[in-house]
């Protein structure tokens, strides 16, 4: 039987280089919850959490976001509903993928897509910014404990990264150092990316109970979705995500699901909110018969 679909909002941008992406969950949630239904699934709409106004530091901001989005992706889990969380900034990770671990016996594997390695600390930051951080702290680093956000939740021999194209020397050193496979566009450009998807799938589900997937919309090339915090060039193809990523989605071992970083006030046309729904609905719901229908729908007309 079909898991039933939770979407929740992680509305906060405290941690990226634009917060504009807390805007995020009240655009695509709409437009996500209607795609889903119209291609059968079910859904519910979840909570959508927003920090407290009189919350004036940042890291504790989020660190207490992040528990209380862990909280609520826990409670789906146990309800036997698929959490589908729209952020907001990739800080939100933090949350949604220890929240899924709460609800497990075995590992957690991890498909990562981004074009960031998001595996710096404090201590190796070149920004201070959290997004940069969140994989570095589910798989346990941390070099400030006042920060409250590392849960060590991830085993590095099951998690891999897609898509990478702009990073610092810290956070390579980090990742090489700890053995996460990391598949940067040069190697897809190469291989494919389905080639590449495939080796993610098996990585996240060798030795695993279940895998999460973390999509990060700039993976996408900035053609095709502009309306992200920090673009970079010479990205993914929407459309060929869209298509590899039925793959991960339609496995029943697929614990939860994220998608951030999209910023609407730069996305005017809806080109990006387009894009970012039939990743999601291509994953929850399986590839459409039509392969053209993510091209067709990049040109169409707003949402």
């Amino acid at each position: 039987m079909q898991r039933q679909i939770e979407l929740i909002g992680a509305a906060w941008g405290l941690g990226g280089a634009n917060p504009g992406c807390a805007d995020a969950p009240a655009r695509l949630i709409p437009l996500v919850d209607a795609r889903l239904r119209a291609c059968g699934a079910s859904t519910v709409l979840g909570a959508t959490l927003t920090p407290f106004p009189s919350e004036r530091r940042k890291q504790l901001a989020v660190s207490r976001l992040c528990a209380r989005l862990g909280a609520v992706v826990a409670h789906a889990r146990r309800e036997g509903r698929l959490p589908c969380v729209i952020g907001g900034d990739h800080s939100c990770a933090a949350g949604t993928w220890s929240g899924v671990a709460r609800t497990m016996h075995g590992q957690l594997g991890m498909v990562w897509v981004d074009a960031h390695m998001d595996a710096h600390t404090p201590g190796t930051s070149h920004t201070g910014r959290l997004h940069g951080m969140p994989l570095a702290w589910l798989l346990g680093a941390d070099d400030d404990p006042l920060y409250g956000l590392t849960s060590g939740v991830l085993d590095p021999a099951h998690v891999c990264l897609v898509g990478v194209r702009s990073f610092e020397p810290e956070e390579a050193a980090r990742l090489e150092h700890l053995g996460v496979r990391v598949i940067q566009m040069p190697e897809i450009r190469s291989r494919g990316l389905d080639a590449a998807l495939d080796e993610a799938l098996a990585i996240a589900t060798d030795g695993t109970e279940a895998y999460g997937v973390s999509i990060d919309l700039d993976a996408i090339t900035p053609e095709e979705a502009p309306g992200v915090g920090t673009p970079v060039e010479e990205g993914l193809s929407g459309h060929e995500l869209a298509r590899g990523i039925a793959n991960l989605g339609g496995n029943e071992r697929m614990a939860g699901i994220e998608l951030v970083e999209y910023v609407p006030r730069l996305d005017p046309d809806g080109r990006t909110a387009r894009v970012a729904v039939e990743i999601l609905a291509s994953a929850l719901c399986g590839a459409g018969e039509n392969p053209d229908v993510l091209a067709d729908a990049v040109e169409g007309e707003h949402p």
